[in-house]
């Protein structure tokens, strides 16, 4: 249990961004024999191969080619990003008279008060000109350089009664006095190696410089920034990587922009998984009619972290679907289809954790309170494939320190790894066996 929950931390701490996700798991592929394939090639895959493509540095699939041509793809999903606040292109101003003000603005949707009174770095995308070419560096600044300070309950005695914040008023970051105005522009130059005059624009993000730990008596809680969704990164990730060759081609994705909707280029909205698909296809000797017969009998996990009923505030939980912290993988379920599970794909991956011996729980919302979706639906309408919606009970949701269970990243590596190296076969429209 510790070990893993140690590889998770260290995984989350090198991890401040989604282009730090793609990128550190990028070079571990590498590391693992996998070759990176451009979109602007040709793809000329081999029988036995390991791939993996990227889309803005920020998202990334990978895949496997059996030794046979494959039947069908048996895909997992989580996504890179986190709620955070990120940086505007002109950043510093006064403030006060006195500071040094850095603006931002709201990426996602993040609980604000847990962002106050912490050390702060940032870390993301810049791009540079040299030699006459435009060029993207992923970059973090390691350093604690911002903080957002509170208001004292002397300036406001309500501050502890339904207290509300404004982004553009009370969540902006100091970096310093007057003095050191200038300085954070001159900080990504010296991490470019580049001039100042050379960088063109960026897409920075503060992050939290807060350590995860393991803790609670028994040790049996994680807690860490960005918990949702780095968590089923890491847990697809190895299950991927520790899979048992089968005669499908299993398939790897993170996404970026999950936390604004995924209408991005790079999103679960986007073309990405389906041109890659469609390319893996392609590069096999299919045609069209293949790839539509690989869907068929194809399967994705959708994983996204999910609410565990809350000691102080069960009242929130539907009565009857109170998953718990180390109970399990969470099957999420909505009748609205903010969750793509049905009844056929909640039985496909219960029967999967069944054959793994891992534990399952089940979460709808209570009835009057809406929730949000997820990766399952969103890239459905890209290629539709039978796919559940799942997660790792975790609590304080899309806060700068989130906290789940040290047996759950476990439990979901062993059903993804058993996953990963099984294969559906779909006999009839409503008939699914796996083996």
């Amino acid at each position: 249990m510790n070990q893993t929950s140690n590889a998770l931390l260290d995984f989350i701490s090198k991890t401040p961004t989604g282009f730090h996700a793609v990128k550190n798991v990028s070079e571990s592929l590498v590391s693992k024999g996998y070759t990176e394939l451009n979109e602007a090639s040709d793809w000329k895959l081999e029988y036995g191969g390991k791939y993996f493509t990227t889309r803005n540095l920020s998202s990334l699939i990978a895949f496997r080619i059996p030794i046979e041509k494959p039947k069908s793809f048996m895909i997992t999903a989580a996504h890179g990003d986190s709620p955070a606040f990120k940086i505007k292109e002109h950043a510093e101003s006064e403030a006060a008279g006195f500071y040094t003000r850095i603006n931002t603005e709201k990426y996602g949707g993040m609980i604000y008060s847990s962002w106050l009174d912490r050390p702060l770095s940032a870390a993301g995308k810049i791009t540079v000109l040299g030699n006459g070419t435009i060029t993207s560096k992923i970059v973090d600044l390691k350093r604690d350089l911002f903080l957002i300070p509170s208001v004292a309950i002397h300036m406001n005695r309500h501050a502890n009664e339904n207290a509300s914040y404004n982004p553009a008023i009370d969540m902006q970051p100091i970096s310093g006095s007057i003095s050191a105005k200038g300085g954070y522009k001159k900080l990504l130059a010296e991490v470019c190696e580049c001039s100042e005059e050379d960088i063109l624009a960026s897409d920075m993000f503060l992050y939290s410089r807060d350590a995860g730990k393991t803790w609670g008596i028994n040790e049996e809680f994680i807690s860490s920034p960005r918990l949702d969704d780095l968590q089923c990164v890491f847990a697809a990730y190895s299950g991927f990587i520790s899979a048992k060759e089968s005669s499908a081609c299993p398939v790897l994705c993170i996404y970026d922009n999950e936390e604004v909707g995924s209408t991005t280029k790079q999103g679960a909205a986007s073309t990405f998984l389906k041109d890659t698909l469609t390319r893996i296809t392609d590069a096999l000797g299919g045609n069209h009619s293949d790839y539509l017969k690989s869907l068929a009998s194809s399967f994705m996990v959708s994983a996204d972290n999910a609410h565990a009923v809350h000691p102080n505030h069960p009242e929130y939980s539907d009565p009857s679907h109170r998953p718990i912290i180390n109970g399990g993988i969470v099957i999420k379920h909505n009748a609205n289809q903010r969750y793509t599970t049905d009844a056929l794909s909640s039985a496909v991956f219960t029967e999967i954790c069944r054959k793994a011996g891992v534990p399952v729980q089940r979460f709808t919302n209570r009835s009057d309170i809406a929730g949000g979706s997820t990766l399952g639906n969103i890239s459905n309408t890209q290629a539709a494939v039978n796919t559940v919606d799942i997660g790792l009970p975790q609590l304080s949701m899309h806060s700068s320190y989130e906290t789940a269970g040290a047996l759950d990243t476990d439990y979901l590596i062993t059903a993804l790894t058993f996953f990963f190296g099984s294969e559906i076969i779909s006999e009839a429209s409503d008939s699914i066996r796996i083996q």
